[in-house]
């Protein structure tokens, strides 16, 4: 269920707080990197410290989500490399100097942030709405109470405040989108020859060589260690559910009874003025009379404006203070007591004190009134949702006794197949990296290699490969790292030189072509080849150029313009491993009077985010510098 809210909550400030490059992909929970659940620690932040637990945790989701995505930047095996593994801690380390700079700067999350992200969440909607039962259920389910959901999807919305609030303050001038268009919309001349690639007239390699390339590249000729494991497997869309009896369907309408009716809701907005914890009386009367004039001066025209300028709720002061859709019991006592008691349209005449944030002017903006269904309209989706609450109930039940039968028989899973009438699976061989099938689950690649596996023998904990797919396994097979034969690699190793001493003479060649051309040399006659000529080459079409090498049109945009009406000749190495020279003859900038309105505002959006990115990296390299933070090397 976290992962829905993970999918909302994206952008560029979670790929800043995270360190690892994510930007396409989704926020990953950051929620329980604040709360230190063990004594040791891999990192620790002033007085917060930040458990293996947690480290290891997010690693786990990093290697699922790099699973999952197709286009995710880094593999689940980038995931096992310690520079990676270190980026991933510097993320951790700089949400908690963000969480410990919002403790200072007096930032908290409002409860009606917390609100709009949870009521958005589509796995807590029936029929696009928010409903509360289902909300309770889902939670029940996973073993938490609504505070401490809330109090995690707060956590993780506290590492925005600070990047949101550098972002609404961050600028860009027309002057910076025009420079930008500039260079965008560039036109160039350019000049290439491809060069041929050079024949050697030697092609012996000694043995001597070989081995001695064999030796200094010994990591390329191992064969990596590779384990095949046994493993039991539940699946919840194996298990039988069977129909749903008359009374078991009124009982269950009766328990969710919420889900299949409209309930009653207020679409609004508002205007938070924040009275600080343990104020002042001086503090509390300057936030009343503050919050009274603004409730004085609101109308339906004007509270988008007001609430932008002065609503202390940054989760919706961009958006004009709206909280969407909100039903009873979702806000505070006070809050749901005055926006349910207001007529449509209204806006609340004097401020509504709620607990732990401050005063709020309410907007209500609409109303739907509730309609309940009757059990017949709805008895096909009663045994529809029956029958997927049961199989869920089926799954965690089966799965919870197999899990405690693996752990009662730790030396076999035999006892647990036949107590539960399994079969027992073997997976081929596979790394550290994976292998296909279910293989391919860095869930199970992680658990397979774990020193009760691995090491002692024992049975795996059960592992959630899948939402509704759990295993446990035992090893079958270990296969540990071994250096290739060297006669099995002879003749891999003699090519390797070779291409090597190729592309060593073809570099000598162009490097004295490009010198010789900085003389004032001819390029055909000293190229041998047939030099190729491009007018009014445009970025944004460098794609449709499929008979040039993408090599020499990026190196071709990143020479300086000709001085003095002079190029430049450099050399780039093509795609293919040869050798060309390249050179630009002219440069028109782009102007940027043609570009649409549109376009022109997309782009400063983006850039933008940018530089508020640029900004917030530097606030948190400042936090780091000024910061108390041990790292323990030896935990990682």
């Amino acid at each position: 269920m976290l992962q829905a809210l993970r999918n909302k909550i994206h952008g560029w400030p979670a790929a800043i707080v995270l360190g690892v490059s994510v930007f396409a992909v989704a926020f990953f929970g950051i929620e329980s990197y604040f709360v230190s659940r063990v004594d040791t620690y891999v990192a620790k932040v002033g007085e917060h410290e930040i458990s293996q637990q947690d480290w290891q945790q997010r690693l786990n989701e990093l290697r699922q989500q790099a699973a999952q995505d197709p286009n995710s930047p880094f593999t689940a095996a980038d995931l096992e490399k310690p520079e990676l593994k270190q980026r991933v801690l510097d993320g951790m380390i700089s949400q908690a100097l963000l969480q410990q700079a919002n403790t200072d700067l007096g930032l908290t999350v409002s409860d009606a942030s917390v609100r709009a992200a949870i009521g958005s969440d589509p796995g807590f909607q029936v029929n696009g709405q928010f409903s509360p039962e289902t909300y309770r259920a889902v939670l029940a389910m996973q073993g938490m109470s609504p505070g401490m959901y809330e109090a995690r999807v707060r956590s993780s919305l506290a590492t925005q405040l600070i990047p949101q609030a550098i972002s609404s303050t961050t600028l860009v001038s027309d002057a910076d989108v025009d420079g930008f268009f500039r260079l965008r919309l560039q036109q160039r001349d350019l000049r290439f020859v491809e060069l041929p690639r050079p024949s050697l007239t030697d092609a012996n390699v000694p043995e001597g060589d070989i081995e001695a390339f064999y030796k200094s590249h010994i990591a390329d000729y191992t064969t990596p260690e590779q384990v095949s494991v046994q493993y039991l497997e539940v699946k919840q869309a194996d298990l039988k559910v069977g129909e749903p009896t008359d009374e078991q369907l009124h009982a269950y309408y009766d328990k969710f009874k919420q889900r299949y009716a409209q309930p009653e809701q207020r679409e609004a907005s508002h205007i938070l003025v924040n009275v600080p914890k343990n104020a002042t009386p001086e503090q509390q009367k300057a936030a009343l009379e503050k919050a009274k004039k603004i409730a004085a001066e609101a109308t339906p025209e004007n509270f988008a404006k007001l609430a932008a300028e002065n609503s202390d709720d940054l989760g919706s002061k961009r958006t004009g203070g709206d909280l969407g859709w909100l039903e009873k019991g979702v806000a505070n006592a006070a809050f749901d007591t005055a926006l349910f008691g207001m007529k449509k349209g209204e806006i609340t005449k004097e401020p509504v004190l709620s607990p732990e944030e401050g005063y709020h002017i309410i907007w209500l903006r609409d109303a739907r009134d509730g309609d309940a269904k009757p059990f017949a309209e709805v008895r096909a989706q009663l045994a529809e949702d029956w029958a997927k609450n049961e199989g869920e109930r089926l799954y965690n039940e089966r799965a919870g006794q197999l899990a405690d039968l693996a752990e009662r028989n730790p030396g076999s899973l035999e006892p647990a197949a036949k107590e539960l009438g399994l079969d027992i699976k073997t997976s081929p061989l596979f790394g550290r990296e994976g292998g296909q099938g279910i293989p391919a689950d860095p869930k199970f690649v992680q658990a397979a290699f774990a020193d009760d596996v691995l090491t002692q023998g024992n049975n795996s904990s059960l592992v959630q490969v899948g939402k509704g797919d759990a295993v446990v396994m035992h090893l079958a097979k270990h296969n540990p790292a071994a250096p290739k034969a060297l006669a099995d690699v002879t003749d891999a190793i003699r090519q390797r030189i070779l291409d090597e001493r190729v592309d060593t003479l073809a570099k000598q060649n162009a490097d004295k072509i490009a010198a010789e051309l900085a003389k004032g040399g001819d390029v055909a006659a000293l190229a041998k080849a047939p030099v190729r000529t491009l007018a009014g080459v445009d970025r944004n079409k460098l794609g449709s150029l499929t008979d040039v090498p993408p090599a020499i049109l990026r190196q071709a945009f990143t020479l300086p313009h000709p001085a003095d009406g002079k190029p430049s000749w450099t050399t780039v190495k093509t795609d293919n491993g040869a050798y060309a020279l390249v050179a630009v003859d002219k440069v028109v900038d782009g102007d940027p009077s043609k570009v649409e309105k549109a376009q022109r505002d997309a782009l400063r959006g983006q850039m933008m985010d940018a530089m508020a990115q640029a900004a917030t990296m530097e606030y948190i390299e400042a936090l780091k510098a000024k910061g108390e933070i041990k790292i323990a090397q030896d935990r990682m």
